[in-house]
């Protein structure tokens, strides 16, 4: 499916042939079209920020692939999972993009599993600037999500004595701890931003591996408008998350697909920093915690008060608003979170919707049947094995520490499993 994006004064509520207009940075959806990032360039005009044109032209690029993301089903297509996507993004400086469109294809393959064409042309109107812009005085940008990853690393970037621009998506149910935690890490500024892509379609696509990609775009947009960057420097974006999730190995053979995802795993990032530097984006992607476990990420807490005070308002769950907003306590990232409390000695008071995980059937835990599985093929046939390809990869330098990474926190979940005695 083909996706056409740019602003509302050349795309004129017409695509071309066969493409669907995505007309970005309004509120306003054209007929058989989609809009998107209109509430996000209003905030950023109301913080009185002014960041970078290429760094706008990032955050088209993202927020046409959330649009298709967004829309085109996955139980449509042949395989019931990957798609065939083509988009062509209105830029500042088309030019500057150009010989980038296989890299960026590349990309979006290995983090949504799907094959995508991208084109560029010129011909956009960038977000109205503010009338009084201003620069942030923070040193760094980093993502807060209202996870437990972030709120750890925001508080150990304060303790470090960083000044940070907290950049938060928002998703229902985390906003006010969004807020709530950049206060408590004395963020200077919060860009709190989300796609508002609005379709004249009911149905959509929910899997969305895209989003991180915008999540990412709005991290570099918004370190585009510090004092480091307007003098020249390169501005750090952090991304804070623990290792096993960001290498993500399937647990199983079966959840190489679905159940994979790769939003900081290190070829992903790799690959986004190699597209930064070629358009000339003076901003540094780090992952402080890429060799460490989630339970190591509490013990090694720079504020270990603070973190215990605040660690159990944050959110991990997958299924966190199928839920009702709240952790179902079964799934993966619930299972990495309990263990990494059972592994930290910190107390878990979380509400778990399967909470007492020993009083359920097996039928009930298929995430730790997996890990369960997981643990026997290791014993079996090794560790290697088990990781597979999943650290294979030219922009992993440190094979051998995620190894062991990876061993540790596979050790930390069977210890979970162990507590309740799941088998």
């Amino acid at each position: 499916m083909k996706f056409t994006s740019g602003p509302k004064s050349i795309l004129g509520g017409s695509s071309g042939v066969g493409a669907t207009p995505v007309v970005l940075y309004s509120k306003t959806t054209p007929a058989g079209g989609i809009s998107a990032g209109g509430s996000a360039a209003a905030t950023v005009r109301r913080m009185r920020l002014e960041p970078a044109p290429a760094a706008w032209d990032l955050v088209s690029l993202a927020l046409t692939a959330v649009a298709a993301d967004f829309t085109v089903r996955r139980d449509a297509s042949v395989d019931g999972w990957t798609r065939e996507i083509d988009l062509e993004v209105a830029v500042s400086d088309a030019s500057r993009w150009a010989g980038l469109s296989d890299r960026i294809a590349s990309t979006l393959a290995f983090l949504t599993t799907d094959r995508w064409s991208i084109g560029f042309a010129d011909g956009v109107d960038l977000p109205e600037a503010p009338k009084k812009p201003r620069l942030s005085t923070a040193d760094s940008a980093v993502l807060l999500s209202g996870g437990l990853d972030s709120l750890i690393g925001v508080t150990d970037l304060h303790a470090a004595g960083s000044s940070i621009l907290a950049v938060s998506h928002i998703v229902r149910g985390d906003q006010a701890n969004q807020v709530r935690f950049a206060q408590r890490a004395a963020a200077v500024d919060h860009l709190q931003v989300n796609h508002n892509v609005s379709t004249p379609w009911t149905a959509s696509e929910t899997s969305q591996r895209a989003r991180s990609l915008l999540f990412l775009a709005f991290a570099v947009l918004a370190a585009t408008a510090t004092q480091r960057y307007a003098d020249g420097d390169v501005v750090p974006v952090y991304i804070c998350e623990n290792g096993f999730i960001a290498i993500n190995p399937p647990l199983t053979p079966g959840r190489v697909g679905s159940l994979s995802t790769r939003t900081a795993h290190p070829h992903y990032l790799g690959e986004f920093q190699t597209i930064l530097n070629a358009v000339g984006l003076r901003v540094e992607l780090r992952n402080p915690y890429a060799e460490k476990t989630k339970g190591q990420m509490i013990q090694e807490s720079a504020d270990p008060d603070l973190l215990a005070e605040l660690a159990v308002e944050s959110t991990s769950c997958g299924r966190y608003q199928r839920y009702g907003l709240q952790h179902c306590g079964r799934c993966l990232p619930c299972s990495v979170r309990r263990a990494a409390f059972l592994s930290a000695g910190l107390p878990d008071t979380t509400s778990y919707r399967y909470d007492d995980l020993a009083t359920y059937a097996s039928a009930d835990l298929e995430d730790l049947r997996a890990i369960a599985r997981a643990r026997i093929q290791v014993k079996d046939q090794g560790l290697d094995r088990w990781i597979g390809n999943a650290l294979s990869s030219p922009h992993v330098k440190n094979a051998q520490e995620l190894r062991t990474m990876l061993e540790r926190g596979l050790g930390e979940l069977g210890d979970l499993l162990d507590h309740y005695g799941v088998v």
